[in-house]
């Protein structure tokens, strides 16, 4: 079944159908390679779908010479080039978030959504050329170690990772459960980088927690799972109680490091706030097909006057995004944070073979506005830094702006 994804990765993240024939189409291994090169033949100067001329020739001939000339001490068979095929392909377009998974990456691509692995606990994504942390989780490993969103990753186990896929550097991540990764990371706010280790454990992926301080209600969402829409269901619920009670009568939902997940969660949760039929989020699809506007359920349980902050940080990605664009600006919610991360794509994932899948970008999202967060993120309504001299004081100056406009 296929699904679409906001995120890498993990979800989140990190998300058709690939023309496996321009490297398959006739091709069987172990077959002679004067068939081979018939084969090879006919797929010279084929004619893609809109017209133009393709030349395999070049492809089939650096196969051929490379069967030939390339002394291959390690053993490496046909199969596991066909996927560096693909791979290679997947990357010419130059979207970090479009990938091939072969059959290793792509087993651990389904323990990411399962939600339960081992590793260090962070999301990942490539951003201006540079591998990023998009988030850690929440009491995960690299949480515990003080990785924080937006720290650039130099080197994995003093391996450079100048020219790492995301999923080449999550092959390096994980490991054994107590086993250390060791990460040499730039943070925009030191001058130097810094070397972390964090000892691998097994990471169960959050989802959400809620508590009360006064009279707010405080809902923790920390990804976009496919249960967390009853979860968040549950949680309003509670407020909901809370509030007819007179205990509660303040909101804040807490997206800072929320790297994403499933875009249809997102589109639910907005759904308890906004009337049926009003915009959440619009996927372009760039003039290919027409675009395709998600809209709220209409589940719509809380009056004009309720009092909502989200908050928001660069570790907030794509389904968090989504849903915070939705509230914000439909007037439901005000953003108090940092910018959010910028993942404004649509990936789908596709199965190739039972073993392997392809994630692809089909789409890019815009907020109820028509404007594209790629890149750039959101901006909070209320702009507030959260520095590292707040994180070991134990400070948090973000939450307490949103106390301060909930109580106005």
């Amino acid at each position: 079944m296929q699904k679409k994804l906001i995120e890498k990765i993990i979800f989140p993240l990190l998300a058709i159908t690939l023309i496996t024939g321009v490297f398959l189409v006739g091709f069987r291994f172990g077959q002679s390679r004067e068939a081979s090169q018939n084969k090879i033949d006919s797929l010279i100067n084929k004619t893609d779908d809109l017209g133009n001329k393709v030349d395999f020739g070049p492809f089939w001939k650096t196969w051929n010479l490379l069967n030939e000339k390339y002394v291959d001490f390690d053993g490496t068979d046909d199969q596991a080039r066909v996927w560096g095929a693909i791979q290679g392909l997947a990357s010419s377009f130059g979207d970090p978030y479009t990938v091939f998974l072969p059959p290793e990456e792509n087993e651990l691509f389904a323990s990411d959504i399962a939600g339960n692995f081992t590793g260090v606990g962070m999301e990942i994504g490539i951003r201006d050329g540079i591998l990023t942390v998009i988030a850690p989780l929440k009491d995960t490993p690299a949480d515990r170690a003080g990785i924080k969103s937006g720290d650039k990753i130099l080197k994995i186990d003093d391996v450079l990772s100048s020219d790492f896929s995301t999923d080449k550097a999550v092959k390096l991540i994980r490991g054994e459960k107590g086993t250390p990764v060791k990460f040499s990371l730039m943070r925009d706010e030191e001058d130097k980088p810094l070397e972390i280790t964090v000892v691998r454990d097994i990471i169960n992926i959050p989802t959400i927690k809620t508590e009360s301080k006064g009279k707010v209600f405080i809902i923790y969402l920390y990804s976009f799972t496919a249960t967390s829409p009853d979860l968040f269901r549950e949680a309003l619920r509670e407020f909901k109680e809370g509030n007819q009670s007179g205990k509660v009568d303040k909101l804040i939902l807490d997206l800072r490091g929320n790297p994403g997940g499933y875009m249809e969660a997102a589109v639910d949760m907005a759904s308890w706030f906004l009337p049926a039929g009003k915009t959440v989020v619009i996927e372009d699809f760039g003039g290919t097909q027409e675009n395709k506007i998600h809209r709220s359920k209409g589940y719509d349980i809380f009056n004009k006057d309720l009092k909502f902050v989200i908050l928001v940080d660069g570790g907030s990605a794509s389904a968090s995004e989504i849903l915070a664009g939705a509230l914000q600006e439909h007037g439901i919610a005000t953003l108090v944070g940092e910018q959010t991360f910028g993942k404004g794509s649509v990936q789908e994932l596709v199965e190739i073979t039972p073993e392997t899948s392809l994630k692809v970008t089909i789409a890019r999202w815009l907020t109820p506005n028509g404007v594209s967060i790629s890149k750039e993120g959101l901006t909070p309504d209320t702009e507030v830094e959260f520095t590292l001299e707040d994180f070991k004081a134990g400070l948090d100056p973000q939450f307490e702006k949103a106390i301060e406009i909930l109580n106005k």
